[in-house]
């Protein structure tokens, strides 16, 4: 497993951009999917986007599609995600999780993730 620890959150304003940070430790980053989830308040964890080992392709909710970008850095064993446009409903805490490749799969699913951050506060006044 690698460990992950999540960086970036704070206290913006809507409209604003924010990005989020995670970085891996441990060996074979490279062999990791990469993804965000979220949980606001009260409600459950939720995926929001996740990048592939296998060949970069990404993949995002609806609910932020067109706003958030989810990047990887191999050399530096980070993700990343590109917040835009931030709305008031995007207030939760944001967990970066990993599963091991499986080729050009790329799930949404949490129990398909096999290692979790202790996610980052993210605060969306109006």
């Amino acid at each position: 497993q690698v460990q992950l620890v999540e960086s970036g959150g704070s206290l913006v304003q809507a409209g604003d951009s924010l990005r989020l940070s995670c970085v891996a430790s441990g060996r074979s980053f490279n062999i990791y999917n990469m993804a965000w989830f979220r949980q606001g308040p009260g409600k459950e964890r939720v995926f929001v986007a996740a990048i592939s080992a296998f060949n970069g392709d990404s993949l995002y909710a609806e609910s932020v599609e067109g706003r958030f970008t989810i990047s990887r850095d191999s050399g530096r064993k980070t993700v990343y995600l590109q917040m835009n446009t931030l709305k008031p409903e995007d207030t939760a805490v944001y967990y970066c999780a990993a599963a091991r490749g499986g080729g050009s799969y790329i799930s949404q699913f949490p129990g398909e993730y096999e290692s979790w951050g202790q996610g980052t506060h993210v605060t969306v006044s109006s």
